[in-house]
């Protein structure tokens, strides 16, 4: 491929079964795709298992891409490999955590100017190491712009639930962050 294709003509030729076009595909979302299933995954083969599932999957139904501007592509994969990862979660791993009293406010994770110098891996690892219901809400939530509604309606549980969730997902979180920087 000589120029570099917009995701209309992208689509448009792996929808052709252009090997090239589906090829750059790939290489052009792998790394993206891959970030976000480790998110919501936490093992890395689970995560690149998913991925290259999801990109398949992608690809088999990209005669169903509907163009509406610059991104919509990735956007429209990206949905792919999230309901891919919470049916991953709610098949092979769902650990039901218990909603102690007090957690079901929200709290912020610490606003700090020193949050900054946490390596982005050491935030990944915290992330990727909540319980699975924390961090698929987690990751639902404060990443990826789902309201509770969405996610309730996504993971079979109620809004109030999702919030309770989400509160002790940061709360978890809040804590490895004071650590960390009580240490630094």
């Amino acid at each position: 491929m000589n120029r570099i294709l917009d995701d209309r003509d992208l689509a448009e030729r792996c929808n052709r079964g252009d090997r090239q076009a589906e090829d750059e595909l790939y290489r052009r979302y792998a790394a993206k795709i891959y970030t976000l299933c480790r998110r919501y995954i936490g093992d890395d083969e689970d995560a690149k298992d998913l991925m290259h599932d999801a990109l398949i999957k992608a690809l088999d139904k990209i005669d169903t891409f509907n163009y509406s501007g610059d991104g919509s592509l990735y956007s429209w994969i990206r949905k792919i490999a999230i309901n891919m990862a919470i049916n991953h979660i709610k098949r092979h791993r769902w650990r039901i955590v218990a909603l102690e009293d007090g957690l079901l406010q929200t709290s912020d994770l610490i606003e700090d100017d020193n949050v900054t110098s946490i390596p982005h891996e050491v935030l990944l690892g915290w992330i990727t190491s909540l319980p699975d219901v924390r961090r698929a809400v987690f990751n639902l939530y404060c990443i990826d712009g789902y309201t509770h509604s969405e996610i309730a309606s996504m993971l079979g549980i109620s809004e109030k639930g999702s919030a309770g969730i989400l509160a002790q997902a940061r709360k978890q979180l809040k804590e490895k962050i004071r650590r960390y920087l009580k240490e630094a």
